[in-house]
């Protein structure tokens, strides 16, 4: 089973209250819809049983998916984390060697990436660009729209 790496952050935010809620609220009400559905007699023309079953059936597939996630979840504590060279929970200054333009992101896991808050997943073409590399420090990057290069202007832990 491969860890999948995560901050404290993105660990709570992952799933706890959306699993909790679909094991202890859902899962009961969607048994009662079929029960309730199986009591109004042929199965095979019932769709109201049939609807009930689907939503079971996706209900249970989404618990499965979260338990795995939040089972795999490798715990990094930032807080922890020093130095000058880049590596995941770093949170680097960029600087595009084209336009001049700053810009500034987290390297997080993949389930808590998300672009428009400054995080990119450590699997991303930018972050595994980063990874090993210190201030000062000029990347090439391989994007879909086309190659970028960037110097990096800071390095920081938070």
């Amino acid at each position: 089973m491969e860890k999948v790496p995560m901050t404290a952050g993105g660990f709570a935010a992952l799933g706890w209250e959306e699993l909790k809620k679909r094991q202890s609220e859902d899962r009961p009400r969607i048994i009662e819809h079929i029960a309730e559905a199986r009591s109004h007699g042929d199965l095979s023309e019932n769709a109201e049983y049939h609807a009930a079953k689907e939503e079971q059936s996706h209900n249970e597939g989404r618990i499965a998916e979260l338990e795995d996630k939040l089972a795999r979840a490798d715990i990094i504590d930032i807080s922890k984390l020093s130095g000058d060279t880049i590596k995941f929970g770093a949170t680097v200054t960029l600087v595009d060697e084209d336009t001049e333009k700053k810009t500034v992101w987290q390297i997080v896991g993949e389930v808590e990436a998300d672009a428009k808050k400054g995080r990119i997943s450590i699997t991303s073409p930018l972050a595994r660009a980063l990874i090993g590399k210190k201030k000062g420090s000029t990347v090439e990057v391989v994007a879909p729209g086309g190659a970028k290069a960037y110097e990096i202007t800071k390095v920081e832990w938070r």
